[in-house]
């Protein structure tokens, strides 16, 4: 129980941090940084911020969905570079870190399985990105084809987001307002969600 507060504990200062780059003068840096690494190695999604600007500057919305995903898209490849050149020495800690070593070797049958449409499923879901990007390095799976999947995916995922906001109208948009922490908590959730449901498919 003292283990799961002090994760709990952790990941809700991440989460808090990541919202207050929300009213600087960089966020739009930040936003690009953060959703780099949550690719590879950071927990918090880049979501969280994405709505938080396009809130606050529903005009560059879409801006800032192109942003994300060219950071997430980088990102991927960087996890990719990670499980292809330096698993060892830092792949493996950061799936250990989480507790998937052996979805990871799952990830083996996915790829079999499916091919790159687990990176279509894995970018457009709460399923844990970086044990995908991660996974494909290692297991050798093509790079053009995995980052063309990785860039489809967030591009969707992020241009969503943003379109909604964008053009969802005023009432949407009070209604995301009012209740913005309840709704980037549950997008959180569904992130560690994710990390279930990759543990149920192992």
């Amino acid at each position: 129980m003292q283990e799961h507060t002090r994760k709990l504990s952790w990941l809700r200062r991440l989460y808090h941090w990541t919202l207050s780059w929300a009213d600087h003068p960089s966020a739009k840096y930040a936003l690009f940084l953060i959703a780099l690494i949550e690719s590879s190695v950071f927990p918090i999604p880049p979501d969280i911020l994405l709505i938080a600007l396009a809130l606050g500057q529903p005009k560059s919305a879409l801006r800032f969905a192109a942003i994300t995903t060219a950071g997430s898209t980088l990102g991927a490849a960087v996890g990719y570079g990670i499980g292809f050149l330096l698993w060892a020495s830092v792949g493996q800690p950061i799936i250990e870190f989480y507790g998937l070593t052996s979805q990871y070797l799952k990830a083996e049958d996915w790829f079999a399985m499916y091919g790159v449409a687990i990176v279509l499923i894995a970018g457009f879901s709460p399923i844990p990105f970086k044990v995908i990007t991660i996974a494909a390095g290692a297991f050798g799976i093509a790079f053009i084809p995995f980052i063309l999947a990785a860039l489809a995916a967030r591009g969707a995922r992020f241009f969503l987001e943003a379109a909604i906001l964008r053009w969802g109208g005023d009432r949407l948009r009070n209604f995301v307002e009012k209740h913005f922490e309840l709704m980037t908590i549950l997008i959180t959730l569904l992130v560690v969600a994710g990390f279930v449901v990759i543990w149920a498919m192992g």
